[in-house]
């Protein structure tokens, strides 16, 4: 069988203690077995749309052209849009809530070609209700598209500018002080901030980071293995961004630290010596 698009992209909130991944891998399978199911992540937190968006744009340049599924989706059954949304001139098509989800990885692609809204109940499952589009709506247009099926097909044209935007906070900069905030918190602990390298480039190589009442010194590298044990660095990520890190530690541990949170950095330098005054002995204690 010759599929139009040989491979699905997966990311969800869903987790993989409950069935549900395992469910919408089936039905994609039931309907479309010759597809690919390529996981990005299923961990990311419930209902965090923002988190799930930065993911998947950290993901779009690496991931094969084809169908992205991806589904958090806090307003399944409300009145949110189900949306296909087309890039590249149809070398791909983003599948998932209309929520601002899709929207970061669309824009670092280049942006959107055409979007339809997915009313086509012809390319849905039956449902017994309506929580669980992942299983009843995305995935199943997701497997017609690679099948063949055209975004006319599976809904009616919205116009582009209509979806709704991405939430990505932007760095502000105040004197010789940059406020930024903690974007992701990877499994290492490294936190990955807002914040462009040529931003940092005035601010020298010594750094002080304040994350609420906490302050450390903070030194540039370009790896971690630049870094005492313990050492608290700066450095640029593998997605190009400003990132916090401990070489075999955890940034996130030490700066007390959690997604969202807003980190200042700034100058630093050595820290100041101690001064050390040296008193002569007493007649009575020389030799």
């Amino acid at each position: 069988m010759t599929l139009r698009y040989d491979t699905i992209s997966f990311l969800s909130d869903y987790g993989l203690r409950d069935e549900f991944v395992g469910v919408v891998k089936s039905v994609i399978r039931s309907i479309s077995p010759a597809a690919a199911v390529v996981d990005i992540t299923h961990d990311i937190a419930p209902h965090d749309v923002r988190a799930g968006g930065l993911a998947l744009a950290r993901s779009a340049q690496y991931l094969v052209p084809g169908v992205v599924l991806a589904v958090v989706d806090p307003g399944v059954g409300g009145t949110r849009r189900a949306v296909a949304v087309e890039v590249g001139e149809g070398t791909s098509v983003l599948v998932g809530p209309d929520n601002g989800l899709l929207a970061p990885a669309v824009a670092m692609v280049g942006g959107a070609s055409r979007a339809v809204e997915l009313t086509a109940e012809r390319y849905h499952l039956e449902s017994p209700g309506p929580t669980f589009a992942g299983r009843d709506v995305f995935a199943p247009v997701a497997a017609h598209l690679c099948l063949g099926a055209g975004l006319e097909d599976v809904g009616v044209p919205i116009p582009v500018h209509s979806l709704v935007p991405g939430v990505v906070p932007v760095s502000r900069t105040d004197g010789d002080q940059i406020h930024a905030e903690v974007l992701w918190i990877d499994r290492f602990g490294n936190l990955q901030l807002n914040l462009d390298p040529t931003e940092l480039a005035p601010l020298g190589d010594a750094l002080r980071l304040t994350a609420g009442d906490i302050g450390r010194n903070a030194v540039r590298v370009s790896s971690y293995s630049s870094l005492e044990s313990g050492e608290l660095g700066v450095l640029v990520d593998s997605y190009g961004l400003v990132a916090i890190a401990v070489n075999r530690g955890s940034a996130a541990m030490e700066l007390n630290c959690v997604e969202g949170d807003s980190i200042t950095v700034e100058p630093g330098g050595a820290a100041p010596a101690t001064p050390v005054q040296v008193q002569p002995k007493r007649s009575d204690e020389l030799a």
